[in-house]
């Protein structure tokens, strides 16, 4: 189906500039370009642009101060559960949901001028479903956009391409088996006309590609691991790929258990691969164009750093080093300036030199995070399953700048949006900031 080339993002920033909200006390300069820079923001997967969880098209203030009576634009409730971190293209936001049970699974859109739900997707029904782990959700994959087309994954339970327009589907995989034994996790991303997607469990290990246009497959490739045990609850993971550009050479960096592996992104050729104790990794992989830093996942999670040059099995010739100190298993990292900032699952911060692996900094926020760390505004945000965020200024020492609270808390990741952040709690989705 081919949509229109006008995209409804660029509609809602018309709208937003003739409508009648814009009374006398809405009337400056300041806020009309503060309203359009919102609508022309992208957040287009997990961890934004960069795959980094780092706003790059914004320099000016985000918010840090509000509370559910301060700084808020709108504030709408939520059906179901979903972890998934909304994705966000010119004005409109996508996210995914689940009935508690997983009977059944849709997609939202809504525009970020008012929070207005644009269309609502059902999409799986689903009779049966398997174990889900109480921290787990069953629409806990992120979305990915093109500002186009928006394709959500729920694991093995079903993968749809859908018009971000209207929420028509495109075209719906429901045929990837794989017992995700604590319930899905691993987001999709793009690459050259595909959507690459992770399936890690109890019984299925593999990675596939599918043509983001028609759904067939590209290209599925086998994990080879040994995982020295006949335990299933051993070989499952919960990671989002990265694709990197090593000197010229695309990588598909794919952390699974016990290993992660690199592929070519085009075929799923195997190109080298790192091995390690941990299982069940979660956090997306770091570059910065020297090394790749991966986070090996539980029981007791650790930092390593590879150099990503070479073929066949690096883990003794190209690991550079491993860091164990409070490395959160859920959270992904951040890596700014050559620091690595994170947090572990109990609510200690690090700040880790990407250089040498030497934990520089440890400071214990309290409560319990399964949201990636996120900058925006020159400043970090955590965010708990309680409602309380942390910000803090980056840099070798820990400096806070301001704590917050919100009457629930975060599984899904923060959006940063300019002057403004788009926070999904377990039970509301927040858009932080002045009024629009």
């Amino acid at each position: 189906m081919r949509l229109p080339k006008i995209s409804l993002g660029l509609l809602i920033i018309t709208a937003a500039v003739f409508a009648s909200s814009w009374g006398p006390d809405r009337s400056t300069n300041e806020c009309r370009a503060a309203d359009i820079e919102l609508f022309q923001l992208r957040w287009p997967e997990f961890r934004g642009p960069q795959a980094n969880g780092i706003e790059t098209e914004n320099t000016g203030p985000t918010p840090t101060h509000w509370s559910e009576d301060e700084n808020i634009a709108w504030k709408i409730p939520t059906e179901g559960a979903g972890w998934s971190t909304p994705a966000v293209w010119d004005g409109l936001a996508w996210f995914t949901s689940a009935s508690e049970d997983g009977s059944l699974m849709w997609a939202e859109a809504v525009q970020l001028q008012d929070g207005k739900r644009l269309w609502r997707t059902d999409l799986f029904r689903n009779e049966k479903v398997d174990e889900k782990h109480v921290m787990n959700s069953f629409a806990s994959p992120s979305p990915v956009t093109d500002g186009q087309h928006v394709w959500v994954h729920f694991g093995s339970y079903g993968t749809a391409c859908l018009e971000a327009a209207t929420g028509k589907v495109v075209w719906e995989r429901h045929d990837l088996p794989c017992n995700h034994w604590r319930g899905p996790g691993s987001s999709p991303v793009l690459f050259d006309g595909k959507l690459i997607v992770h399936l890690d469990g109890f019984d299925f290990q593999y990675v596939v590609a599918l043509n983001a246009v028609t759904g067939e497959t590209a290209w599925k490739v086998d994990r080879q691991i040994d995982y020295g045990t006949d335990n299933g609850d051993f070989f499952k993971a919960f990671c989002t790929p990265l694709v990197i550009d090593v000197d010229g050479e695309m990588q598909l960096i794919s952390p699974t258990s016990k290993a992660t592996l690199a592929y070519d992104p085009r075929t799923g050729e195997e190109l080298w691969r790192i091995t390690y104790g941990e299982f069940s990794a979660t956090a997306r992989p770091l570059w910065d164009g020297t090394n790749v830093y991966i986070n090996t996942g539980f029981g007791k999670a650790t930092m390593v750093a590879v150099n990503p040059r070479g073929s066949g099995d690096l883990t003794k010739t190209q690991m550079r080093w491993i860091n164990e100190t409070s490395v959160g298993s859920k959270s992904s990292q951040l890596l700014f300036d050559g620091l690595i900032y994170n947090v572990h699952d109990m609510g200690v911060a690090t700040c880790i030199e990407a250089e040498t692996g030497e934990t520089l900094w440890k400071e214990r926020l309290g409560g319990m995070f399964s949201a990636s760390v996120m900058m925006a505004g020159g400043n970090l945000y955590f965010f708990d399953h309680d409602g309380t965020s942390h910000i803090v200024k980056p840099g070798r020492e820990f400096q806070k700048v301001a704590e917050n609270k919100l009457d629930d808390g975060c599984m899904a990741s923060p959006v940063p949006l300019g002057s403004h952040l788009l926070i999904r709690t377990r039970t509301a989705l927040y858009l932080i900031g002045p009024p629009l």
